[in-house]
């Protein structure tokens, strides 16, 4: 086991649950640790922006169309189905409090995609749960 707690924390977000040690120390390398306050607007709905953020410390409110539907903590992570389809953002993350995050730019995402099959298998499985898990609303 890795002594370096942000190789513990990507061991445990199950989109990197495959890579060894070796791997995870590669991918933190792919990261910058950002701290960011309360209130800061980490993703907006709408936009196309890209970048992959998971969260260390702190919590990150999720909103469509202004409403809260999540709160996700540590381990936890968000952006990745923009950078995917190079599509807009399907919701806003707002932190609740100073938060800590590890983010991955456009570029760098695209490249552990493309080069590693586990990974790139475990993100799709991995929105196709999310999919799943979505209730639409009834119709009015």
């Amino acid at each position: 086991m890795s002594k370096d707690p942000k190789v513990e924390l990507l061991r445990g977000v199950p989109l990197f649950g495959s890579c060894d040690s070796m791997g995870l120390e590669h991918i933190i390398s792919l990261f910058d640790e950002v701290d960011v306050p309360d209130g800061y607007v980490i993703a907006r709905e709408g936009l196309r922006e890209g970048q992959f953020a998971i969260i260390v410390d702190g919590t990150v409110r999720l909103e469509r169309a202004g409403k809260p539907f999540e709160r996700i903590g540590p381990g936890q992570y968000l952006g990745e189905m923009a950078l995917i389809d190079d599509g807009p953002r399907t919701a806003s993350a707002v932190s609740e409090g100073p938060v800590k995050l590890l983010v991955m730019g456009p570029k760098e995402f695209q490249s552990l995609v493309n080069d590693s099959v586990a990974i790139r298998a475990s993100i799709f499985e991995n929105l196709a749960r999310r999919i799943r898990s979505y209730e639409p609303e009834a119709p009015h």
